[in-house]
């Protein structure tokens, strides 16, 4: 299971509506997650470093577009205070 992290275009930003969907926000912590379905963020701000049940490691910051599958166990890292859109599918 892949996190897939990469930067859009300005016109993919408005096609998918990100600005329209909601804003999580978390402060500095680390915390387990599992995915009950598929998300997509678009983070705002913050940095992160998530590191899955297989010991991969990805990290993301302001300006990434990430994707994480149904079914993935995590654990997340929040380095700097993260805001972001998201939406679940």
């Amino acid at each position: 299971m892949d996190i897939v992290v990469r930067k859009l275009s300005d016109e993919e930003i408005t096609t998918l509506g990100i600005y329209d969907w909601p804003i999580w926000r978390k402060g500095v912590s680390t915390f387990e997650w599992h995915y009950e379905k598929n998300e997509e963020c678009f983070i705002i701000e913050g940095s992160v470093e998530v590191i899955t049940s297989d010991g991969a490691k990805v990290s993301f910051t302001a300006g990434d577009f990430v994707s994480f599958p149904k079914g993935l166990d995590c654990t997340w890292h929040v380095k700097q205070s993260i805001r972001k859109h998201y939406r679940f599918s």
